[in-house]
């Protein structure tokens, strides 16, 4: 790809725009809601029927995102001691599964720690940069994409082949099913209204094609889908599916946004190509590791009262 396609405001030499279906947007439509589906299947087929199957889907999607990470810090001169920090990921929503908060904040810290013995075995040649950056994607993925197995611990666990306990689904996997929810509704009709409407950009110096009016389509199509997910899935009053609403959608922006910026300062476009009309694992990521602790938050907070 040019440098002319990856920045915006470049002009294209050489050969002729190919028209796009979403200019917009910035993404294949058709594709885009062909992997997003198959992938929301997947994710809730296990997260319902085989928790321990989620679990293992949501670390797979971490060690994914974790690995484009690597290789695009390693591109820009930075190598991050990827078997500590893979290490991690690994463990990370496992040990939120099995043994909940106090287990997950543990692992993270161990995680942390083998990331600085191990760079420091290494050698000191470049060994700061290489140590936040390890510190920083342990926190940024695998321990906040953990915070989605959490309420299942909550929820009381499973039996050890990983079926929950009479066939009943507890709560703890509504909520999580719920959060999934609000981050496709954010997406949907942000991408919507921001591709039809969108004229004012939030943060034209990090995401151009990210606007204020698909911004307020999110909100108003996760606080819909909120409201009747609480009144009909997760049994609690409406107005917690309007905070919760509005938490993901704050939430999942301020991860999108901060996606943005760090490739941006990695002169990227998308972490990769694996998801056709998405982009790399990490470009879908994004807004679910925000999201989770959020909406895990919100909901002990607020749910019970």
């Amino acid at each position: 790809m040019s440098q002319a396609e990856k920045v915006p405001g470049l002009p294209m030499r050489g050969r002729q725009a190919r028209p796009n279906p979403t200019p917009k947007a910035g993404r294949n439509l058709p594709a885009a809601v062909v992997v997003g589906l198959a992938m929301l299947l997947a994710v809730l087929g296990g997260l319902l029927f085989l928790p321990l199957a989620f679990v293992a889907v949501t670390t797979a999607f971490g060690v994914f995102g974790v690995w484009e990470i690597f290789r695009a810090l390693e591109a820009n001169g930075t190598r991050m001691p990827i078997v500590p920090v893979m290490t991690g990921t690994v463990a990370m929503p496992f040990v939120a599964y099995l043994g909940g908060v106090e287990a997950l904040l543990f692992a993270m810290l161990v995680s942390s720690v083998a990331v600085l013995v191990w760079r420091s075995i290494e050698g000191a040649a470049g060994s700061v940069n290489s140590i936040f950056a390890g510190v920083f994607t342990l926190g940024w993925v695998p321990f906040f994409i953990s915070f989605a197995a959490l309420p299942l611990h909550v929820a009381g666990g499973a039996t050890p082949l990983g079926l929950w306990p009479d066939g009943v689904v507890p709560p703890g996997a509504w909520q999580v099913a719920v959060m999934l929810l609000l981050v496709v509704s954010n997406d949907t009709f942000g991408y919507l209204v921001g591709a039809s409407l969108g004229k004012h950009p939030m943060a034209p110096k990090i995401s151009p094609k990210k606007s204020w009016e698909g911004f307020a389509g999110s909100v108003a199509g996760a606080v819909l889908v909120g409201v009747l997910a609480c009144l009909f899935i997760l049994d609690k009053p409406w107005w917690v599916g309007v905070i919760m609403a509005v938490g993901a959608v704050a939430a999942a922006t301020i991860g999108d946004l901060a996606e943005s910026m760090v490739k941006r300062e990695l002169g990227v476009k998308d972490m990769s190509s694996i998801l056709p009309g998405h982009g790399g694992v990490m470009d879908r990521l994004d807004s679910i590791v925000f999201a989770s602790p959020v909406v895990f938050v919100l909901y002990g907070l607020f749910a019970g009262a």
